[in-house]
């Protein structure tokens, strides 16, 4: 195969995905503004040859998309790494006061073994989004008077509830989804009283984006699977 053939190749959505990650670095960088960002996008997932992927990211600072390596083997699918995060040692940090204010854990840190934090006539938000975690099983000591805090887990983590509320509660929502593989154990402890202690289960902000991303690609495809249906049909109508 000459190279002159390659740019006539088909893309596969493997390599969609690869252009796509070098625009979500390009916006995260702010080479790309959002309107660039989005009208690119669409172009990828719209995308059928390795010559319509190229002018994509020509101007970007990444490996170009023009001859990649097309593999005839697939390749297993691979979940969240849950081995990684658990880390061991000792946590970031072990406990969290607000009297009449505010306290709040997020992004990359370490959740110990046993983290205690108390909110009086305030709050507190713990995001173990991000986070790494000391064990596999870890628990959050959270007492609120007058106050309340937020635990926000992301998806595949397991959550066991065994607080006390006396005109106040905890919220056992999220309590009986099972986890995933290898995944943490986040337990959730304390005493809430004219008070509260939530759980959340969120998406972090790069998962949102790339669910976002997904529903768009499986739209434009399927924008394009009904344009060339009807092209089909005109074309077998003037075919009799």
């Amino acid at each position: 195969m000459t190279d002159d053939a390659v740019p006539d190749l088909r893309a596969s959505d493997a390599d969609r995905e690869r252009v796509a990650g070098i625009l979500r670095d390009a916006l995260a960088e702010g080479r790309l503004d959002m309107t660039e960002f989005e009208e690119r996008l669409d172009a990828t997932y719209q995308a059928r040859t390795y010559g319509e992927l190229a002018p994509i990211t020509r101007d970007l600072p990444a490996a170009g998309v023009t001859a990649p390596v097309v593999s005839l083997s697939k390749e297993p699918a691979t979940g969240s790494d849950w081995s990684g995060r658990i880390v061991g040692g000792e946590g970031s940090s072990t406990w969290a006061v607000a009297v009449m204010s505010g306290f709040q854990r997020k992004g990359h840190w370490t959740v110990p073994r046993r983290f205690t934090c108390f909110a009086f006539w305030g709050g507190g938000e713990l995001d173990l989004r991000e986070a790494n975690f000391t064990e596999r099983e870890v628990e959050i000591n959270a007492i609120a008077i007058m106050g309340g805090v937020d635990v926000i887990v992301p998806p595949g983590v397991e959550v066991v509830v065994r607080g006390i509320g006396v005109m106040g509660g905890f919220d056992h929502s999220e309590e009986g989804v099972p986890g995933e593989p290898g995944a943490p154990r986040v337990v959730v402890t304390g005493f809430a009283l004219w008070g509260g202690v939530g759980v959340q289960r969120k998406l972090t902000r790069a998962e949102k984006q790339r669910v976002r991303e997904e529903r768009r690609r499986e739209k434009l495809e399927r924008k394009e699977g009904r344009r060339e249906l009807g092209g089909s049909r005109r074309d077998s109508h003037w075919e009799h």
